[in-house]
């Protein structure tokens, strides 16, 4: 394969724009990105398919304060309902 100079890429380059206009060049460089992350997971995912998934430790359990003898339990507030206004009568 015969190396590239830095005359050889900038026509490259050059065509590139051309043909493509520079305004999708660089929605079509995402997409390579993106194919290119793609193809990584799906081939990792392809390795690790084989061996067995370590044990996970289960979700840890919360801890509930206790109440102790000296304090006195907290009276529970209920929401008072909501009161709407009257329509104001416009005829008057």
């Amino acid at each position: 394969m015969p190396n590239l100079g830095g005359w050889e890429l900038i026509i490259l380059l050059g065509v590139l724009v051309l043909v493509f206009g520079a305004k999708k060049l660089p929605d079509m460089a995402r997409s390579i990105g993106q194919s290119a992350r793609v193809f990584k997971g799906e081939m990792k995912g392809l390795k690790d398919d084989g061996t067995p998934e370590p044990a996970q430790d289960p979700a840890p359990t919360a801890v509930l304060p206790t109440a102790s003898a000296d304090t006195a339990p907290q009276p529970v507030q209920t929401p008072q309902p909501v009161q709407t206004p009257e329509p104001v009568d416009a005829t008057r």
